[in-house]
């Protein structure tokens, strides 16, 4: 048994990391709510911008003709070569936020490869790199700093560098892979095609997003399809729409992801919180038991010293 002074600095420690851990949790929360509002604000705007454009593509597809007339941005390429966007955190301490998008990115990653297709990585969020680091496998573009600010222009930042290679025809498709916030209890992590657009397009297994794990169109009732009167015409309406729905769905994904991260240190916090106050209650019984050991001893010696005495 560990002696009383081992003991009274094991509890000041593990008070020490509770108090590390309340205030993270507090701090969460409060970041939490604001991240929340943003989301809120976020979700109707990037899911009526992506159902225009699904409207427009399913009107297009009809009047395509052969390929040479295809819109580059709705061009299928047979998608040998693919793209993953993948978005984590720069800091750990939030449970399994990073591990379960890591987790799905390498799994797809070794997925395609094994179909025998290129994938080429663009990474948000130290823990993404560091991951793909450790295992040798090379990241074509990491951006730095966007979670220090997130807004349009960051996500703007993005979809410059994801455009280029498929405008290019570097790569032949775009996956964006990330945490979609439904709770500070539940994070559901999304893989979501970006480009070539697609009416309906998604990765097999996996639903678009709209409210978590929901397709447009899911709804019972949902409104039918709008036909839109074009002006000037579709292709220099695609020019301008497309990248506005790419810039809007990675900045809703950065929302998502920061609320999904809030969320989960919340809870990652708040439970290292409670486990630090059953640790400290088992380590004050711990200290009681040696200190009642120590106290019996002491009085079984002067007991036996005055029987020596009177002896």
């Amino acid at each position: 048994m560990a002696n009383q002074k081992e003991i009274r600095t094991r509890i000041a420690t593990v008070k020490n990391t509770q108090k590390i851990t309340r205030a993270m949790k507090m701090v969460a929360a409060a970041r939490l709510n604001r991240a929340q509002s943003r989301i809120q604000a976020m979700r109707p705007y990037a899911l009526e911008t992506e159902r225009v454009l699904q409207t427009l593509v399913k009107a297009s597809s009809g009047q395509l003709g052969d390929d040479s007339q295809v819109h580059p941005f709705l061009a299928r390429r047979g998608e040998k070569k693919i793209a993953l966007l993948v978005l984590t955190s720069d800091r750990g301490l939030c449970g399994a936020f990073n591990s379960s998008i890591l987790r799905r990115a390498d799994a797809l990653r070794q997925e395609y490869q094994s179909q025998g297709k290129q994938v080429e990585l663009f990474t948000i969020g130290r823990k993404a790199k560091e991951f793909f680091a450790r295992r040798n496998v090379p990241v074509k573009e990491h951006f730095h700093g966007l979670w220090d600010k997130l807004d349009l222009e960051s996500a703007r930042r993005v979809a410059r560098v994801v455009l280029r290679p498929f405008l290019e025809t570097e790569v032949d498709a775009i996956h964006l892979v990330y945490s979609e916030f439904k709770s500070a209890m539940t994070q559901i992590v999304q893989v979501q095609p970006l480009l070539p657009v697609v009416e309906g397009s998604a990765v097999p297994g996996v639903k678009l997003s709209g409210q978590p794990g929901e397709q447009p169109g899911d709804k019972a009732g949902a409104e039918p399809a709008v036909d839109y009167l074009i002006e000037p015409n579709r292709d220099l309406l695609l020019e301008v729409l497309v990248p506005m729905y790419i810039e809007v769905t990675i900045l809703r994904a950065l929302f998502e992801s920061m609320a999904s991260e809030l969320g989960a240190r919340m809870t990652a916090m708040d439970s290292a919180t409670k486990n630090a106050s059953e640790m400290i209650a088992q380590l004050t019984l711990e200290y009681n038991r040696a200190r009642q050991a120590a106290i019996t001893t002491e009085l079984m010696e002067i007991i036996g010293g005055s029987e020596a005495l009177n002896g």
